[in-house]
């Protein structure tokens, strides 16, 4: 008997294994993170050997009267995630082959016993089946649906703003209370007299300072101020909105007036504006509608099937969540 004809691996042997492994991989890492160096360089560890090339129909393992060739283990792989497939292929295949052993060996006896014919065991094997199938077809259809052209070329047009991009530069002045952590030897500034900061900066700029060489000299934000305050490119979800709302009005190459944000008053010069195209956004595009798309298929089987629920026994349905609707604005960063 085979152990694999068709791939068909319950739930809780990929839990098992996958647990097994993840526990292994966090039990080992805080030991080489914590480890100290030894006056001498260790003898490496040895390292299991690759895995030697076999024929596909070769047997590797057998439990019993069931066997596994090299291609249905392979097959079985499939079902485990992407870091557990490497380690079963790699160094800790022999631990992986113990622990799916030792899974079949206490299954084969768990049967002998006649558990899986229990009316509760077969009730969840039923409801695994079931909700392997449902998650299947669901990644299929998320992966491989159609999206609406017109709905594309629709949405990109109510939402052009999302995919405007813009590089700047600018220069925070921090204020009283803000996130932004002081500055070594700096004095905290009301809002007052952080605002005149910004405004007097400001000045000193359009007198014909460098923009770059005060935003190092005086900029509150350190991440950018060794860079004389460039920020790269950006858009406007990844900004908060005082931040976004001037960065994306004000003309190019100006400085703006100062910009009040929760972490204090920003002079912002704008360096470049620029909008995906449509062919350039469709990627982006499709991945928001197609959750939609998705949920659109799944109504329609519920319409053209006969659903009754029992509002007495399980209650009146709720209104449909709108608020997290894909189609609509993506919240500001903050």
């Amino acid at each position: 008997m085979e152990i694999v004809k068709i791939l068909t691996i319950p739930l809780t042997l990929a839990l098992s294994i996958t647990g097994a492994f993840t526990a292994a991989a966090q039990t080992r890492k805080p030991a080489a993170q914590t480890a100290k160096p030894a006056v001498q360089t260790p003898k490496p560890a040895a390292k299991t050997p690759a895995a030697p090339a076999v024929a596909p129909d070769k047997v590797i393992l057998s439990v019993g009267d069931q066997k596994m060739t090299a291609a249905q283990f392979d097959e079985l792989l499939q079902a485990f995630p992407p870091q557990v497939q490497a380690q079963a292929r790699g160094e800790q295949r022999r631990a992986f082959a113990e622990q799916f052993v030792q899974l079949k060996l206490v299954a084969q006896e768990a049967q002998r016993r006649g558990l899986d014919q229990q009316p509760k065991v077969q009730q969840q094997l039923a409801i695994q089946r079931e909700n392997l199938l449902a998650s299947l077809l669901f990644q299929d259809m998320m992966a491989n649906l159609p999206v609406d052209a017109a709905a594309e070329q629709k949405y990109y047009d109510a939402h052009k703003a999302d995919y405007e991009e813009a590089k700047a530069h600018h220069i925070l002045v921090r204020l009283k209370g803000s996130p932004v952590p002081l500055g070594a030897g700096k004095k905290e500034l009301t809002d007052a007299e952080a605002l005149a900061k910004a405004q007097d900066l400001r000045k000193q700029i359009l007198a014909g300072k460098d923009f770059a060489t005060v935003a190092k000299a005086e900029s509150d934000d350190t991440g950018s101020a060794t860079n004389g305050g460039d920020l790269g490119a950006f858009t406007r979800e990844t900004m908060v909105k005082e931040f976004a709302d001037a960065a994306f009005a004000n003309p190019v190459g100006s400085v703006s007036e100062p910009v009040k944000t929760q972490f204090g008053y920003h002079l912002i010069r704008v360096d470049s504006r620029e909008a995906k195209t449509f062919d350039q956004a469709k990627p982006e595009i499709e991945r928001k509608l197609r959750p939609e798309m998705v949920k659109a298929q799944i109504d329609a089987l519920r319409a053209k099937s006969n659903v009754v629920i029992d509002d007495a026994f399980f209650g009146p349905a709720t209104p449909p969540r709108t608020s997290g609707s894909v189609s609509g604005s993506a919240p500001v960063a903050k």
